[in-house]
């Protein structure tokens, strides 16, 4: 395998049989030049580059300093122990391409608002607190100080890149629904949530893999009859609630909510609202 380009000492574009790779290791592009061969005992971490990814490098690796690579890698080898994830091949480039363009706003003055913020920081807590340390790591090693904005911004990259083929598109529509459903909740009862408790913690993961299947379009199944009659009976005012989301899916979505997701949504709702 030989180098394309070195990124800094410690990183390296390089090529074996017309497949492109981004190498990393301690010391991998130390005294390197184009077309020289890898030092495979200093790979410590791989990504594979593929399609638009290798354009993209391409195209920001003449403007990329040394010290933004590092950080990438710093930023990926915090994310990787804290989350004890491997991301799939896309975050090296795409957070590389994002951050090189966040300093530039910076230094010009133009910032960007992130509408989704809030819930990142809610939803993706373990993401956007590795976001939030991305920012220091930034600030240390390359002298600028990115709006909180980016934390959120950083962490759906990070969440994105855990899923097979990058789905940011899926990811900020699961993000939407969730968020969506949680003001209709609110807003039928007149209420605000406890953040802390169990219950609501329960009520965000149930949603957060409901989104999932509304965007999947996975079937509904067929439900148990007995235990739908029950929670309205027992539940009115949680089941009318859950029927106002069942029309906010059907006509945002074209997804029809089974009994079952009826059933489950009535009870956790009952449970979130209960004083």
């Amino acid at each position: 395998m030989h180098i394309v380009k070195v990124l800094n000492n410690n990183a390296v574009h390089a090529q074996n049989q017309q497949v492109e790779h981004i190498l990393m290791g301690k010391g991998i592009g130390f005294q390197k030049k184009t077309g020289d061969e890898v030092d495979m005992d200093k790979v410590e971490k791989t990504f594979v580059l593929q399609g638009d990814q290798i354009d993209i490098l391409n195209d920001i690796s003449h403007h990329i300093a040394s010290e933004e690579t590092d950080v990438i890698i710093k930023i990926i080898d915090l994310a990787e122990k804290t989350l004890n994830v491997e991301f799939y091949t896309n975050l090296f480039v795409t957070l590389t391409d994002h951050l090189h363009f966040a300093y530039q706003r910076v230094r010009e003055n133009t910032p960007i608002r992130n509408p989704l913020t809030w819930e990142i920081r809610k939803f993706y807590q373990k993401e956007y607190s590795i976001g939030k340390q991305a920012l220091d790591i930034i600030e240390q090693d390359v002298g600028i100080r990115l709006p909180e904005d980016e934390a959120a911004a950083i962490a759906l990259h990070l969440v994105n890149a855990q899923k097979e083929g990058g789905l940011m598109e899926e990811t900020v529509k699961m993000v939407t629904i969730v968020q969506d459903i949680l003001n209709i909740v609110q807003i039928h009862f007149q209420t605000t949530f406890d953040e802390t408790s169990i219950s609501y913690n329960r009520f965000i993961t149930h949603l957060q893999y409901f989104a999932q299947r509304i965007i999947n379009g996975e079937l509904p199944n067929s439900g148990d009859t007995f235990l739908y009659e029950q929670v309205q009976r027992d539940y009115p005012e949680a089941y009318q609630c859950s029927l106002r989301i069942k029309k906010y899916v059907e006509n945002n979505y074209k997804f029809e909510l089974s009994i079952d997701e009826l059933v489950y949504l009535t009870i956790h709702i009952k449970r979130i609202t209960a004083k």
